[in-house]
């Protein structure tokens, strides 16, 4: 796939971003520390705008280091019951793609690392150098890509080097060795290994085929590679970080905000005290992944 390359109104092209990652920053730092960093996911504008930016100030605060802030989309194929029904009520009051920078913002002067992840379609629409502008200018980190791979993937990897943003591509346990080597060599900042094949949720069990994938990912060239889709608990999480460069979190987080029917979010000061809480206990895992060894 070839695209022209982007020029000024001068006719200059418009070059390639020199800025360092401040993804792979992170996991610089963590490395030298021997732990994992812990990556939380929240869709935008649930249970709505203002309150999702609270929530995402009391992630951070809370031990989460980066912070993957999920584009509600109509269609999730990807995504379980528990992230669906957030997106839906996230959806139905108000969120706006345009809106999502406010999150972004909030999140790097909270000191964490922002992260966006969304479907492919929403970015199109958007505008692919429209949205890689408005995200840089956000102070915004790396883009996460669920149905998007890096064949098909020309424009938004020219759009991410011109203004410096990462590009987290997926696999998972059925890739295979050539694959795995496509997605790392396109890869800026980490590589997302999805834990299982399916939709994102919480699971009692973790079995073997992440510390496999990550293995063999790492094998493929890929600097950084982070374990998500399942992770629930503390000890998994210490489980997967352990060998992981960093430990995704989800369904877990959004879990606390809602309430026993599953559909519904539950108030502001119980909503952001039960998510500050789930935070901490998953932090204190993943972070003394290692202590021990």
């Amino acid at each position: 796939m070839t695209h022209a390359t982007a020029t000024t109104l001068s006719g200059q092209p418009l070059g390639i971003s020199h800025k360092s990652s401040p993804s792979e920053a992170m996991f610089d730092e963590f490395e030298a520390a021997n732990k994992p960093a812990f990556i939380g996911y929240l869709p935008y504008g649930f249970p709505n705008p203002d309150y999702s930016l609270k929530a995402f100030r009391t992630m951070v605060e809370h031990g989460v280091d980066a912070v993957e802030i999920g584009l509600p989309y109509s269609d999730p194929v990807m995504d379980g019951s528990v992230i669906q029904a957030a997106s839906q009520i996230a959806i139905d009051n108000g969120e706006k793609i345009a809106d999502v920078f406010r999150a972004v913002e909030t999140v790097a002067n909270a000191g964490g690392v922002p992260l966006v992840m969304s479907y492919w379609n929403l970015i199109y629409h958007y505008g692919v150098e429209r949205f890689a502008r408005d995200f840089e200018n956000a102070g915004g980190a790396g883009l996460i890509t669920p149905d998007l791979i890096p064949d098909e993937a020309g424009e938004w990897i020219e759009a991410s080097d011109r203004h410096g943003l990462d590009r987290i591509f997926l696999v998972s346990p059925d890739s295979t060795d050539s694959r795995l080597k496509v997605v790392s060599d396109n890869a800026r900042g980490f590589v997302y290994a999805a834990a299982r094949m399916g939709v994102t949720g919480e699971r009692s069990t973790i079995d073997a085929s992440p510390e496999e994938l990550v293995a063999r990912t790492r094998n493929a060239g890929a600097k950084n590679v982070c374990v998500g889709i399942g992770v629930s608990t503390a000890e998994q999480g210490a489980r997967v970080g352990s060998y992981a460069d960093g430990v995704i979190v989800g369904s877990a987080l959004v879990h606390t905000m809602l309430d026993e029917s599953g559909k519904n979010a539950v108030d502001e000061a119980t909503g952001l005290k039960a998510l500050a809480v789930k935070a901490e206990e998953l932090a204190d895992g993943i972070h003394n992944a290692r202590s021990a060894k």
